[in-house]
């Protein structure tokens, strides 16, 4: 056959003999890329398994059979097992925790408002109280108040 003509038309499907695969040779010589290890690990603890949960078989993913394997484990007094869970207990909740929060969530101006409604009900409640001048006697001598009140008492 010559060069010239073809026995069929290249188009679609119908590569030009020179551009063929050669026979024993692959598509890809240097076949697929490796996954890292995570991406294999991950693919391991999505396969699906049979597995008998209280005498019920049921289809679950390898990830949930290890995670009740080491409860169960824990639970029966397997002291490795048991360390294992806390520990990935700790650090499930470190990643879950938010930012620690401020120490104080109360404005200066919050603070202002409760000050000035706690006055407001003692000055309500205590006009007939006996307690009232007790009190009044105490809030005027700073060296007497305790500690944590001077955040909320009214000057």
């Amino acid at each position: 056959m010559s060069e010239t003509k073809r026995d069929y038309a290249v188009g679609r499907g119908k590569p030009p003999v020179h551009s063929r695969f050669k026979k024993g040779q692959s598509g890809n010589p240097r076949g697929p890329r490796p996954k890292n290890l995570p991406a294999l690990l991950a693919d391991a603890l999505n396969e699906k398994v049979v597995a008998t949960i209280d005498g019920e078989r049921r289809e679950i993913t390898k990830r949930e059979a290890v995670v009740k394997q080491l409860v169960n484990e824990s639970a029966g007094a397997n002291l490795r097992a048991t360390k294992m869970l806390i520990d990935m207990l700790r650090d499930i909740e470190k990643k879950a925790d938010p930012a620690p929060a401020e120490k104080n969530p109360f404005s200066p101006t919050d603070k202002e408002v409760v000050q000035q409604l706690i006055a407001r009900l003692r000055r309500n409640m205590c006009n007939g109280c006996p307690f009232a001048a007790q009190r009044d006697d105490l809030e005027a001598s700073p060296a007497s108040a305790p500690a944590g009140e001077d955040a909320i008492a009214d000057d």
